[in-house]
C-alpha cells in the first residue's frame, strides 16, 4: 500500500485534477484506490458529486474535517474511518471528502502534541491497508495540513503548471518536503515532478526544460496538456478517464508511470 501526497503550495496548478484522474486510471488498471480531499475548499469533493450547488454536503455523514477532530479529542467518538468513506459510483472510486470546517486545522490542531502526526495516526487504521494506493489532494498551502500530508505519506507527486511563474513557491515546499525527511519521515520519497496545462509556447518549453535540469531523475515523462475536457469533466463529476479523450489518455500513461515506480522499482510487481 503506498500513500501519495499531490502536493504544490501555488494554486491553480492541477492539483485536484491529477488526484482524482491518476486515481481513477489506477483503478483501471486493477489497483484498489482511496481518495483523500485535505483541503477546505473541498474541490475534490465536489468533482465526485459530494456537494450540492450551494457548496453543502449531500448527506450528514462525517468528513476527514471530522476525523481529524475526533483524533485530537474534539469529534464525536462515533465518527470513524470507515463511516467516512464514500463510494463514487460514476468513477467507481473511494473517498474521503472534506468540508470547510477543515479550514480551522491550525485551532483545533494547535495544542495537540505532535500535531504533525495526527493524519498519519488516522490512517494507521486496518481499512486503510485494503487499499492498494491512498491519494491526498493537498491544500496550496505550507501549514499544518500539509505537513500532516507528508509525514503520513510514502511519496509526493508535484504538479507543476508549464506557464509563468511556474516556479514561485517551489523552492518552499523543498525545503519542507527535505525538512519533514530529515526530521519526521525519512522514507519519504519525491515520487515525481508532473508537468501540467501544457501547451505549445516557448513558455511551456522553458519550464519543461527547467524542471528536467532541476529534476533530471523525477520528472515524468508524461505531461499534461492544456484542454477544455479538464472543465468539463469537472462539471460532470465524471473522470476524463472514462471517455475518450487526450488528457484521460495522458492520465492513463501516468497511472502506469506510477506503478513502474512505486510497484515494479520496489519489486512488489
Amino acid at each position: 500500500m503506498k500513500i501519495i501526497a499531490v502536493a504544490n503550495q501555488k494554486g491553480g496548478v492541477g492539483k485536484t485534477t491529477t488526484t482524482m484522474n491518476l486515481g481513477v486510471a489506477l483503478v483501471l488498471q486493477g489497483r484498489k484506490v482511496l481518495l483523500i480531499d485535505l483541503d477546505p475548499q473541498a474541490n475534490l469533493s465536489e468533482y465526485l458529486g459530494f456537494t450540492n450547488e450551494d457548496g453543502e454536503s449531500i448527506d450528514n455523514l462525517p468528513t476527514i474535517s471530522d476525523l481529524m477532530m475526533t483524533a485530537t479529542g474534539r469529534g464525536k467518538k462515533e465518527d470513524n474511518f470507515r463511516s467516512c468513506i464514500r463510494h463514487s459510483e460514476h468513477n467507481n472510486i473511494d473517498y474521503l471528502p472534506s468540508d470547510i470546517n477543515l479550514a480551522n486545522a491550525d485551532y483545533y490542531l494547535s495544542g495537540v502534541l505532535s500535531r504533525e502526526t495526527v493524519l498519519k495516526r488516522i490512517l494507521s487504521n486496518d481499512t486503510v491497508q485494503s487499499y492498494d494506493y491512498v491519494l491526498i489532494d493537498c491544500l496550496p498551502s505550507l501549514g499544518v495540513l500539509l505537513m500532516n500530508s507528508l509525514v503520513a505519506s510514502d511519496g509526493v507527486i508535484i504538479p507543476v503548471q508549464a506557464q509563468k511563474f511556474a516556479f514561485d513557491g517551489l523552492s518552499m515546499l523543498n525545503d519542507i518536503f527535505e525538512q519533514v525527511k530529515a526530521t519526521l519521515k525519512p522514507d519519504l520519497k519525491l515520487t515525481g515532478v508532473l508537468p501540467t496545462m501544457v501547451d505549445h509556447t516557448n513558455a511551456s518549453k522553458r519550464v519543461i526544460e527547467k524542471l528536467q535540469s532541476c529534476y533530471p531523475d523525477k520528472i515524468f515523462d508524461t505531461v499534461i496538456h492544456r484542454a477544455t475536457e479538464a472543465t468539463e469533466s469537472t462539471n460532470k463529476h465524471k473522470s476524463l478517464c472514462l471517455y475518450k479523450n487526450r488528457l484521460g489518455d495522458e492520465y492513463k500513461n501516468l497511472a502506469m508511470e506510477v506503478i513502474r515506480r512505486c510497484e515494479v522499482h520496489n519489486g512488489t510487481v
